[in-house]
């Protein structure tokens, strides 16, 4: 009788000698090099050269002298930094939450298929965030002014007197109708981006079962782009804690309104530029960079948490 033997096991491979292995290796962080090398430079050595001057301190006796975290216990301390980031957190409570809802409510609606004119209101909408920051706040500064803007024109042939939006009591939101006006857009178009690769098949089953749009949006599409609103509320916030452009601009017209301090990021520009208190202007910059990053990655992990 006759038996069948097994194949034999093919012979293994001889490991590579270990010269070849090592230039693999160099091989793949040859790839990386130019990115490694771009990233420390613009991001990694700025940041560590900031630490550094925080920790220096310029006296009138002595010249630039080592100080620790002086400096960081002085601006824990600075009622002038406490206000700027409590009216921008003011600000981010407000504006964000209008800005984002816009946006969403845009979204859904060129998403909706019932709308006429999708590519043009799309368009239309997306267009200001392609207006220059300062070009668009030059633009709505001009047009709250009292005495040669819009609202100046409103009183003048109506005969009626309109609050002045440039007051110290409304230049705030007058700053927040700007940014949401630039960045309404920008936002949209990322919830409408999210929205157009949901399964059609998702929307049909709803369709079977016969839910109404409402039910369809609180079922299918917000849960489906929640990683996009996540991502769009942690860019506003970080946005929103480096506010400057705009009071930087609007301050000649509204002086009586926009102090030097309004904002974190305007606070830290006045002490180095014109101040020339760098090393106080690096510690205000790290503590706000260190406050922006908390804040952003508590939000991540609460949006993308399951069942949230």
């Amino acid at each position: 009788m006759t038996t069948l033997q097994p194949p034999a096991a093919a012979a293994p491979r001889p490991a590579p000698p270990p010269a070849r292995r090592d230039r693999r290796s160099w091989t793949g962080w040859g790839f990386l090099a130019p990115f490694v090398a771009v990233f420390a430079l613009v991001f990694l050595a700025p940041i560590g050269y900031s630490i550094y001057l925080s920790l220096f301190r310029d006296q009138l006796i002595g010249g630039t002298t080592f100080v620790g975290l002086d400096n960081y216990t002085q601006a824990l301390q600075d009622d002038q930094f406490w206000d700027s980031l409590t009216r921008v957190a003011i600000f981010l409570a407000v504006q964000v939450p209008i800005m984002l809802g816009i946006a969403l409510l845009v979204a859904l609606a060129l998403d909706s298929g019932r709308l006429y004119g999708k590519s043009f209101f799309r368009i239309t909408i997306f267009l200001p965030y392609a207006v220059p920051a300062v070009v668009a706040t030059l633009m709505w500064g001009f047009m709250y002014g009292t005495k040669y803007g819009l609202v100046g024109d409103v009183n003048e042939a109506f005969g009626v007197s309109l609050p002045d939006p440039l007051s110290p009591d409304l230049v705030l939101a007058s700053i927040g109708n700007i940014v949401t006006w630039e960045f309404v857009g920008y936002n949209m178009l990322i919830f409408y981006s999210a929205l157009r690769v949901i399964p059609h098949s998702l929307y049909e089953a709803a369709e079977i079962d016969g839910a109404g749009q409402i039910r369809v949006i609180t079922a299918i599409k917000l849960p489906a782009i929640r990683g996009a609103l996540v991502i769009a509320t942690i860019f506003s916030i970080i946005g929103s804690f480096q506010l400057f452009n705009e009071p930087n601009i609007l301050r000649p017209l509204a002086r009586n309104a926009i102090t030097t301090d309004y904002t974190p990021n305007f606070y830290t520009y006045s002490l180095s530029f014109n101040g020339q208190q760098h090393n106080y202007s690096a510690t205000v910059a790290i503590i706000m960079g260190l406050i922006t990053m908390v804040i952003a990655y508590v939000v991540q992990l609460r949006g993308m948490r399951k069942g949230a």
